[in-house]
This record gives C-alpha cells, sequence and structure tokens, in this order.
C-alpha cells in the first residue's frame, strides 16, 4: 500500500513494522520516531494503524487472561520469522 507521496519512511516499510511500533518492540529510537512522523503525516497509514491498534485491542480484551503454552508461543514466533524471510524475498 502507498498513498502515492513520497515520504522519509515509505508506506509499505511502516505498514510492515506497525505491529512492532505498536509493541514498543523498536529498539531505534530514531527508527520509532521516523514511523511515529510518517504516521502524523499519513492519513491511509494513519487509519490502517489504528485499525490494527483496535484489532489488537480487541485481542487482549478476549484472550488477555488465557494462559497460552510455550510451545504454542514458540511456533508462532517462527511462523512470524518465516513470513517476514518469505515476504522480504518477495520484495526484492
Amino acid at each position: 500500500m502507498s498513498c502515492g507521496n513520497p515520504h522519509e519512511v515509505p508506506c509499505n516499510e511502516v505498514l510492515d513494522r506497525v505491529y512492532e511500533y505498536l509493541d514498543n518492540e523498536i529498539p531505534d529510537a530514531e527508527a520509532c520516531e521516523r514511523i511515529r512522523l510518517h504516521l502524523d503525516e499519513c492519513g491511509p497509514c494513519l487509519e490502517k494503524y489504528g485499525l490494527d491498534k483496535a484489532v489488537k485491542a480487541l485481542v487482549q480484551r478476549s484472550c488477555g487472561s488465557d494462559d497460552v503454552p510455550s510451545d504454542l508461543r514458540e511456533k508462532v514466533r517462527i511462523k512470524i520469522q518465516l513470513l517476514r524471510v518469505e515476504i522480504e524475498s518477495d520484495t526484492l
């Protein structure tokens, strides 16, 4: 997705990292700030960010108290990493 306007950080890069941003998992403060600035100036990405934020809140409210088995958590983490690598390979 792209809004068609030039940004320091492209829309697709922001949207690829929106969950990391929501979870405060971006260790680089400068990268985090660039994403925040992009969201401030890009309506379509801000809208997508808002939707993702709402979904995350809904999941947390609905499932937040359920214990997740550690083996399931690890399988999901590995699958997410594999999908990220696959997506990055497809964009090259």
